[in-house]
């Protein structure tokens, strides 16, 4: 890819300006346009040295993808203007309110030929692509257990949404978690869910224990929580996001059944000697790679460049990925409320967690 892909940003906010920041560092990117209707915030941008825009009609003529990190309600209005004007679209997860909407926008691109990617970035860390790459060294999957439990701050609830229903730790955070998990391990097919407000007393969710099954016939668990202070979580164990205290430890492992993986840091566990591998026998660590530390939003965005230019990618997050993420996430949360196992097909289209 010689010439950059000619993009606009819809959306200005905080997720809005990490893509801006990332465009503006990539050679593979052009930004066209920062579309914004806040006009004071418009101005702000402006005095960046950036061109804002009040609606995608304004948008200069040679655009040809756009990024979209507006508010989740207008993920699917968004998008299909984009698509309507024949532009490429990557738009922040979840793909859209509902799934009926998600699948609408998914069955637009594809009529049209046009790429549709929803933006789950993890999987464009390095150390995720190798995970994937390494479970075929541990025979057939058994099991994962995941374990993401930060502590915010008492003050993050100060702001009304972030104690009503719909903003608890399952539908804000697991939602990653789901599509790094079909990531490296594939489809899951049911969720049984417990949920607790014990800690904090809202009428959200504080905590979340869940029980996946995927159909390759492995079993999962993850127990999710921001009341619960612990060094693992994703983004201690990656350093991702500045805001969130490192800690370097693993917080996801996965078991087959002939040894083991630790994420992120890819220590594998498997045989230390000739032999069936059983109980009685100790499995020989195996140190993982390590990876430079890279900005994974760089990575997304010239990777989705690199498709609009013709190429192909098996990391990015499809539009159907983004669905799949959101049944299971959607799953979870309905099985919660109903007390038993509910699996994809049990999710109602137009449900939001609420």
């Amino acid at each position: 890819m010689t010439t950059p892909l000619p993009l606009c940003i819809i959306g200005a906010g905080s997720i809005g300006m990490r893509h801006v920041e990332v465009a503006t560092a990539s050679p593979h990117v052009e930004i066209t346009a920062v579309v914004e209707p806040h006009a004071p915030r418009r101005a702000e941008l402006a005095a960046q040295g950036l061109n804002t825009v009040a609606t995608l009609d304004d948008v200069p003529a040679e655009t040809r993808a756009a990024v979209i990190a507006t508010p989740t309600q207008d993920h699917g209005a968004s998008a299909h203007a984009c698509l309507s004007r024949g532009w490429a679209v990557m738009v922040e997860k979840p793909t859209a309110a509902t799934l009926d909407e998600a699948r609408a926008l998914v069955a637009d691109a594809g009529a049209k030929g046009l790429p549709l990617f929803t933006g789950h970035h993890r999987r464009c860390h390095p150390f995720s692509i190798a995970a994937r790459d390494a479970l075929a060294e541990i025979g057939e999957l058994v099991g994962v257990q995941g374990l993401w439990s930060l502590r915010k701050h008492n003050t993050y609830y100060d702001v009304d949404w972030r104690r009503a229903p719909g903003a608890g730790p399952l539908l804000t955070n697991l939602t990653h978690e789901i599509d790094l998990l079909r990531f490296f391990v594939g489809d899951m097919t049911e969720a049984t869910a417990l949920l607790s407000s014990a800690r904090r007393g809202f009428v959200i969710e504080d905590t979340a224990a869940v029980a996946f099954r995927f159909a390759n016939g492995a079993l999962g668990s993850f127990l999710i929580s921001d009341a619960g202070a612990s060094p693992w979580s994703f983004e201690a164990a990656s350093y991702e996001n500045p805001a969130i205290a490192g800690s370097g430890e693993d917080y996801i492992r996965i078991t087959g059944t002939e040894g083991a993986l630790a994420f992120p840091s890819l220590t594998r566990w498997g045989r230390s000697g000739p032999g069936e591998i059983e109980w009685s026998k100790p499995l020989a660590p195996v140190p993982g790679q390590r990876f430079e530390r890279i900005d994974p939003l760089l990575a997304q965005i010239e990777r989705f460049a690199a498709v609009v230019a013709g190429g192909e990618d098996s990391v990015l997050c499809t539009g159907a990925d983004g669905i799949a993420a959101m049944e299971m996430t959607l799953a979870a949360a309905l099985s919660g409320k109903a007390g038993k196992p509910i699996t994809p097909a049990d999710v109602p289209g137009d449900y939001t967690g609420v």
